[in-house]
């Protein structure tokens, strides 16, 4: 268990995007204290992948540093059996897609995989995904 990260992404619960062209600048900072600033960044830009990359790079463990979910493909060590802080990857659309969803293993049921992220109905929080659409978990 990664209990690291977990606590960083935890500390960052409840954060939302805020409607309208205001932008919630914990929001922003997820993309500027990981490399990628300027006037594009947006609260309503995709940040699943950003959140992430903050949080790893809060933990001081590896990170993709990119802003597409699927990069996070790449990280770690792929494994089966995911534990507490795993990351998991989520296809989006179709599994062919190079659309998807990524966050940290919090748990999982029958059906169900739970995880704690970002943009996860506009805010950091827990939210159960179909395991149907599951691409895989890695350890970081």
């Amino acid at each position: 268990m990664n209990a690291v990260i977990i606590n960083i992404a935890l500390s960052q619960f409840g954060i939302r995007e805020i409607p309208g062209e205001m932008d919630n600048p914990e929001i922003t900072k997820y993309f500027k204290e990981i490399g990628f600033d300027g006037s594009w960044v947006k609260d309503e830009t995709a940040w699943c992948s950003a959140f992430l990359n903050w949080c790893a790079k809060q933990a001081e463990l590896p990170r993709s540093e990119q802003l597409n979910a699927r990069s996070w493909r790449t990280i770690g060590k792929q494994v089966t059996t995911p534990e507490i802080g795993d990351v998991v990857v989520f296809w989006r659309e179709s599994p062919e897609s190079w659309k998807g969803h990524v966050a940290l293993f919090i748990r999982e049921t029958e059906n169900y995989i739970y995880v704690l992220g970002g943009n996860q109905n506009n805010q950091v929080s827990i939210k159960p995904y179909a395991k149907a659409r599951l691409l895989e978990y890695r350890r970081l």
